[in-house]
């Protein structure tokens, strides 16, 4: 392809880094700015050669913008075809350096220069989520921290077959944790299976992944498989249930027309050799449907489902699912007879970052979609769930339950009326499990911390004999941050965003053992809660006594602030908190952290509707002398420790609630001996 690659003015400033407006405005200052070459009045495009030089020139060239350089030539070389064809050409290029001939010259030096930073597979992966990103409703990826736990419960092994391999997320997580796995694949859409190609060529060398219906066209009919994992489309009606009625794959039942996942759970069995694992992605209604009780009859009576884990909501698309993974053995002949099933329910524990802790990749969704909503925590999932499967597998009968985690219950006692097979049914604590005399204690140190607490509430030093200041409200000079900067009064710092491929990264000694202070811990008064290694920045803040920390983006409840203790101090500084380290002969730390905080401070200092970005140095501070700011230092203090003891009080009331309530239901605790009205 020879046509030169064009932008639009949207994607000039994804390049550059900024804002929609700022390229317009560009447009009307600079009078070398490109002129456009093609489009309309409204929707201009520009050459993307010169617009490359244009932004070099002006030094506005994001440092991030070589993943969307790149992008924008494969745009431009699969002209009227998919963009998934080109991408697909990349990674092959990329791979071994052919099929380079669809490119020009300047998209392969894109693509070379790409690689250069970082390696061939890492520059072509950085496609693949652009790829996502751009094409986020309408292609399914597993996000590659769900589908290495999903490899990991397999312990992967010869051949590893995925029927619905999208872009081949499953069969690159299974080559990369076992050298010698033959990868096999079928996907629907042909240009999908061409990445997944693509992506496995790094890995596997080659990859047999075919295109096509597997329910209706099954491309590899003989294929029997050590290892199937899949993560297969959900609520498909027509998947081919007449046509397919009287298929020999239906060993289990004949799936209904509206339970298509269970057709593709026998479809992965009929593949599997005898005592060989399929991991399975479900959403939750199938465990429960009526439609497929039958079915999952037989999965138990035959010892097949071995385990059903139930994952956090966020875990994979839909976002706001807690979706499940069924592991599932098919039987062998003389094989052991493992009828007890495994339930793991995550769902419920808190195993969640902040999305500003967030390190993973896009997953199966956009940025757009991830923004605002709990991120999974998948180092303490995987390790919760993988620990829970591997201590049960070998001997299910010895296997020791974890109450209100996990629990394993024989095949038996779930044959009901019901046959459902959801966690959060199962996994409770109950007589059976829980410790009488271990809940009782646990409950009364609840109920002594929970007196103890209130009763520091109820004597908290607020003193008595507020007063007015007079008739009217007092007024005083004001001075902003910035200016307080200027004359010395005042530090400002942040922590600065790493830039991708920067080899500049400044972090203290021992970073791994430090915690990094994020806005969410300002605003909640909590300790640093997030590790170094969460935090991709070039430059880091060592916070110390005496600072003030305040969040850098205001929520409903306005913005917080508090002052450095000890605890706080040799942490690091999160990208979304402000730092301001006054000089301590001029200005008293409290007295700052409360007019900063303040409602009408922060409102003048702010952007936004939705999240409210506040401007650190916009914010004002009255001009007092130190004796008086003290005083109203001292006061404020006193507030940040009452909100403080009241959310410790809160926070136990809820706890002991909860521990007393559940000590009930499950028969571990009796009711104290009351008098009854």
């Amino acid at each position: 392809m020879t046509e030169e690659a064009a932008v639009t003015a949207a994607e000039i400033a994804r390049l550059s880094g900024v804002g929609r407006a700022a390229v317009s405005n560009w447009r009307r200052r600079h009078e070398d700015f490109p002129q456009p070459a093609g489009g309309t009045d409204t929707s201009p495009v520009f050459k993307l050669s010169e617009v490359q030089a244009w932004l070099q020139g002006q030094g506005k060239l994001n440092a991030l913008s070589g993943r969307e350089l790149v992008w924008q030539h494969l745009e431009a070389a699969s002209g009227t075809d998919l963009i998934s064809d080109a991408l697909a050409a990349a990674g092959t290029y990329l791979a071994n350096g052919s099929s380079g001939k669809m490119f020009d010259e300047n998209t392969r030096n894109a693509l070379d220069a790409l690689a250069s930073e970082d390696g061939a597979e890492a520059a072509f992966e950085q496609l693949h989520d652009r790829f996502v990103e751009a094409n986020w409703r309408g292609v399914a990826v597993t996000p590659r921290e769900l589908a290495r736990l999903m490899v990991d419960l397999t312990e992967p092994h010869g051949t590893v077959f995925d029927p619905a391999c999208g872009t081949g997320a499953l069969l690159r997580a299974a080559v990369r944790s076992e050298p010698g796995i033959r990868p096999v694949g079928q996907e629907l859409d042909p240009s999908l299976a061409q990445v997944a190609i693509a992506r496995l060529a790094f890995a596997a060398g080659e990859a047999s992944v075919r295109s096509g219906d597997s329910l209706r066209n099954d491309a590899f009919p003989e294929l029997v498989a050590d290892v199937v994992v899949s993560n297969p489309p959900f609520n498909i009606r027509n998947w081919g249930a007449e046509e397919l009625a009287y298929d020999r794959r239906w060993v289990y039942g004949v799936p209904p027309k509206g339970e298509s996942e269970l057709a593709w759970v026998q479809h992965c069995l009929a593949h599997l050799r005898p005592g060989g694992h399929a991991v399975v992605l479900m959403p939750p209604a199938v465990a429960s449907r009526r439609s497929g009780r039958p079915i999952r009859a037989e999965l138990l009576r035959s010892g097949t489902l071995r385990a059903v884990v139930a994952l956090p909501p966020g875990a994979a698309a839909p976002l706001h699912v807690g979706l499940q993974i069924w592991v599932l053995r098919r039987p062998e002949p003389g094989g052991a007879d493992r009828r007890t099933v495994l339930f793991i329910d995550t769902a419920g524990e808190q195993h969640t970052h902040p999305p500003e802790a967030h390190r993973g990749s896009t997953g199966r969704t956009s940025p757009r979609v991830q923004a605002g909503r709990q991120v999974v925590g998948w180092d303490t999932l995987s390790a919760t769930v993988l620990g829970h499967w591997r201590a049960f597998s070998p001997n299910p009968e010895c296997f020791t339950d974890a109450p209100g985690t996990t629990r394993a219950i024989p095949a038996i006692d779930l044959l009901d009326d019901l046959v459902d097979v959801s966690p959060a049914r199962h996994v409770r604590i109950s007589a059976s499990t829980a410790d009488p005399i271990a809940v009782a204690k646990h409950a009364n140190e609840l109920r002594d911390r929970l007196t103890e607490s209130a009763t520091t509430l109820a004597a908290s030093p607020i003193p008595a004999g507020w007063r007015p200041v007079g008739e009217e409200s007092r007024s005083w000079r004001t001075a902003t941050v910035a200016d307080l900067s200027r004359g010395g009064a005042l530090t400002l710092h942040r922590t600065v965003p790493a830039v991708r491929g920067s080899k500049e990264i400044n972090l203290p000694e021992e970073p791994a053992s430090r915690r990094v202070l994020t806005g969410r811990d300002v605003a909640t008064d909590a300790r640093a809660s997030a590790g170094a290694d969460e935090q991709r920045s070039a430059i880091f803040v060592l916070i110390e006594p005496g600072d003030v920390l305040l969040s850098g983006v205001a929520a409903g409840r306005g913005a917080a602030a508090r002052v450095a203790d000890g605890e706080d101090a040799g942490c690091l500084l999160g990208l979304h908190v402000h730092l301001f380290r006054p000089a301590p002969d001029r200005l008293d730390p409290w007295f700052l952290a409360g007019f900063l905080s303040a409602a009408d401070n922060v409102s003048s200092a702010s952007t936004g509707t939705t999240a409210v970005h506040i401007d650190p140095r916009r914010l004002r501070v009255p001009l007092l002398p130190l004796i008086e700011q003290r005083r109203y230092g001292g006061a404020f203090r006193q507030m940040h420790e009452l909100r403080t003891t009241a959310r410790q009080v809160a926070k136990l009331a809820t706890e002991t609630a909860g521990t007393l309530a559940a000590g009930l239901t499950s028969g571990a605790l009796a009711p104290p001996d009351v008098d009854c009205p």
